[in-house]
């Protein structure tokens, strides 16, 4: 009796606003990642696409961006490992009630999905991530330095 009663939330009716969470549309981190095939979910040209992001950069860019966003625990039906990493869907309201965009900038799914992949790479965690990778070569090249005076 309870499954008969929540079946029609998960269809989709006229009747919703588009303000109700059902309406409001879903992006995977799958569609922005470059490193998956068209086949394997991705929906943006591979250059433009980031490397394997994360639903929480994603909600962190469309949430500084002005974005009404939810954040859902789904793993995408094209997604082949379980792990924890690939989980989550990101939901936004692109429209208010009238139809009209909530954000001029972002008229649709694939204005933001191109605006997520030119702002994740500049997230902080990104950032910290390539700055590790020099902090680790300049110890190297020290090395080399003891290595000569040792010689002397």
């Amino acid at each position: 009796m309870q499954a008969s009663s929540s079946a029609p939330l998960l269809q989709w009716s006229p009747d919703k606003k588009h303000s109700d969470r059902e309406r409001w549309i879903c992006i995977y981190p799958a569609y922005i990642n470059s490193k998956k095939t068209v086949a394997q979910g991705r929906r943006i040209a591979k250059e433009k696409c980031v490397e394997n992001p994360t639903h929480q950069e994603m909600r962190d860019v469309l949430s500084a961006a002005g974005l009404q966003v939810g954040v859902e625990n789904k793993l995408y039906s094209r997604e082949r490992s379980k792990e924890l990493l690939y989980r989550g869907r990101i939901r936004i309201q692109l429209k208010k009630d009238d139809g009209t965009p909530v954000n001029k900038d972002f008229p649709t799914r694939e204005s933001v999905m191109l605006h997520l992949c030119e702002m994740i790479p500049k997230l902080k965690i990104r950032q910290n991530k390539s700055g590790g990778d020099q902090v680790q070569s300049n110890p190297s090249s020290g090395k080399g330095k003891g290595k000569g005076k040792g010689r002397r």
